[in-house]
């Protein structure tokens, strides 16, 4: 279902958190579980992979992730402030040190201000500030567009890694 070299990144992410200790969760809408899919696809996930949350319709994200629906309607969700509430919701709302959120576009279907291949992405790290990171993979299908934002996620995910090493690693004199 996934290439090797996708499957190879999420590898090595789940050893990564597996040494630093961390358990990781997904908020996802455009990539519909991808990333949970291909997290849970390699065996001993559950070490480090403690939920998923797919809330891919505006109710979902209000009601599995407790997203304001006003907060959704004025700023449509696909957009920094949801992928930023998708990923502080995701943490809050398991045992995980470090979420990460996907909403976009997947295409078709689109608009000049929210194209296809408009994908928002947030990072939460328990102690840190949430990051938000847009990407504009352009309309190259749905398919395409579902598995570039799996590799960004999983990207993310390494980030949150990197972030929390830093506080636990001691700084030499």
């Amino acid at each position: 279902m996934f290439s090797e070299q996708l499957t190879q990144k999420a590898e090595q992410f789940l050893d990564d958190a597996r040494t630093a200790g961390i358990m990781a969760a997904t908020a996802e809408s455009c990539t519909g579980g991808l990333v949970a899919a291909l997290l849970t696809s390699i065996a001993g996930a559950s070490d480090v992979y403690e939920r998923g949350f797919v809330t891919y319709t505006n109710e979902a994200k209000t009601e599995l992730l407790g997203i304001p629906a006003a907060i959704i309607t004025a700023n449509g969700a696909v957009s920094a402030e949801i992928a930023k509430r998708m990923a502080t919701q995701c943490l809050l709302k398991s045992n995980a040190d470090i979420a990460v959120s996907v909403t976009g576009i997947a295409g078709p279907g689109s608009d000049s201000r929210k194209p296809a291949g408009l994908v928002y992405f947030g990072l939460a790290v328990r102690d840190h500030p949430v990051r938000v990171v847009c990407k504009r993979f352009g309309d190259r299908g749905r398919k395409e567009v579902r598995l570039a934002s799996v590799e960004t996620a999983l990207a993310l995910f390494e980030q949150g890694v990197d972030l929390i090493a830093e506080i636990e690693t001691p700084v030499a004199d």
